[in-house]
């Protein structure tokens, strides 16, 4: 059994397609197909069930599996360490989705300026996936939203930011410089959906000060969440760096009276991992800019 061939498997796994899987790897199908199959022979299993255009794995593929990406993972350890510099390598970053887009691209483009040989790679995912990446060493490090329970995981604040009251424009509400959660729980909630984070923070502040908002909208993206907004079918709360810079035509932001919603933005990676030289100077250089 190859290396490459480890790598091409997990990519076939990754993807449940052997054409994709075999673009991605930059090598054709038939050689893709080809190494697969002697894998399987060699382990005298079938590795995948074949499904149309599609595949899975079969139970002996996701044995192998648990085995293979401790192998690949170990083997990309070896290499790093190995080649452990400062200023160089790459890491690869996860973000949720209420902080990716608003946070990283200022952060990422001081880093490159300060420590341009370095590649910063970029995996958008909700929370309990962040923490399956981080545990199955497939991300090096995370920015999530706190509080987390995971084995292993290991965190270091940034900051705290407030959550804001959005309303539409034309609302009632907006004409008043702030606003009070007893007024706002009165209006029907916009909110993302449970797998993100944000609407925890958002429902457990409302818990601890005895308010129960009408949900009539959940959606994936918080760009939707604001433009339901917009359109007049409720409101929500949202982070501060959500807002935009300048003029939102169509909504407003208000801060709420006496006890603000926030959130905590926090640093997350498995303490089990081997930590380059590059892994800690960007962890220092987010934690010095916040």
């Amino acid at each position: 059994m190859e290396m490459h061939q480890l790598r091409y498997f997990a990519k076939v796994a990754e993807l449940g397609n052997v054409t994709r899987a075999a673009e991605a790897c930059h090598v054709s199908q038939p050689s893709l197909s080809q190494q697969i199959a002697k894998l399987e022979r060699e382990l005298g299993q079938p590795l995948f069930e074949r499904l149309g255009r599609g595949v899975r794995l079969t139970e002996a593929g996701k044995l192998f599996k648990r085995y293979s990406d401790q192998i690949l993972s170990l083997t990309e350890d070896a290499r790093t360490r190995v080649s452990d510099e400062p200023d160089s390598g790459r890491i690869t970053l996860a973000a949720i989705p209420t902080i990716a887009p608003y946070y990283l691209p200022g952060v990422l483009t001081r880093f490159a300026k300060e420590c341009p040989k370095a590649r910063v790679e970029i995996v958008e995912e909700t929370t309990n996936n962040i923490l399956r990446l981080l545990a199955e060493g497939d991300v090096d490090l995370a920015i999530v939203a706190l509080p987390i329970q995971a084995e292993h995981v290991h965190t270091r604040t940034l900051f705290t930011e407030e959550l804001l009251a959005v309303l539409p424009s034309r609302h009632p509400l907006a004409a008043k410089a702030k606003v009070s959660l007893k007024d706002l729980v009165l209006e029907p909630f916009v909110v993302l959906n449970e797998a993100h984070c944000l609407t925890g923070n958002t429902l457990s502040f409302c818990a601890r000060h005895s308010a129960s908002p009408l949900v009539t909208a959940k959606s994936h993206q918080l760009l939707t969440v604001l433009e339901l907004v917009r359109l007049g079918q409720g409101v929500s709360l949202v982070p501060a760096m959500a807002v935009p810079k300048g003029r939102d035509e169509g909504r407003v932001y208000r801060s709420l009276v006496g006890d603000k919603p926030s959130r905590t933005i926090a640093l997350a990676w498995n303490r089990m991992r081997y930590q380059t030289q590059l892994f800690k100077r960007f962890v220092e250089f987010l934690a010095a800019r916040n």
